[in-house]
């Protein structure tokens, strides 16, 4: 009997690279024009996976979000994985973002993609649910690739990464 084959799906941004992108875009800010004198801020919690934003206004904020979007991008960090919260009134006209990355495949997608696996087609394909990833063993290594690349047609409103391969 042929010894299975399997590897892992999983999701989360590398946050020395948010790290670095939210630095970027706090230099940016520093030095535009559009931001002299505001006090506009990009605080990011590296434990949480959270980004505070505040703002002078509206319009500001709607900049904020585009400088840092912009960096975030540039960094290979997948936009997929970030979601950006409702606008929080502040004192005054001030206005406060959190803006959550999404580290680890959430419970309900993962039986979304386990699901998906099953009604695939696939003869011997397992998909299991491990903590916040998910392994998918085959005895057929043709049959995982199958399987990834149904999985990269599909949209889960993750970004999924594929890893461990082992044949």
């Amino acid at each position: 009997m042929a010894a299975a084959s399997s590897f892992d799906i999983s999701t989360g941004a590398d946050l020395q690279e948010v790290d670095n992108a939210v630095n970027q875009a706090s230099k940016e800010i520093a030095q535009r024009y559009d931001f002299k004198g505001t006090h506009c801020t990009i605080e990011f919690d590296r434990e949480k996976a959270l980004i505070k934003l505040a703002a002078d206004d509206d319009f500001r904020m709607d900049a904020l979000l585009d400088v840092l979007k912009g960096r975030l991008i540039k960094r290979g960090v997948p936009i997929k994985n970030v979601k950006i919260g409702d606008p929080e009134p502040a004192t005054g006209q001030s206005v406060r973002r959190t803006v959550t990355l999404t580290q680890g495949i959430p419970a309900d997608v993962a039986k979304k993609i386990q699901q998906a696996v099953r009604q695939g087609g696939y003869k011997k394909v397992q998909a299991s649910i491990q903590g916040d990833e998910l392994r998918v063993t085959s005895p057929s290594r043709d049959e995982l690739q199958a399987v990834m690349a149904a999985l990269r047609a599909e949209d889960f409103g993750v970004e999924l990464s594929f890893g461990n391969y082992r044949g």
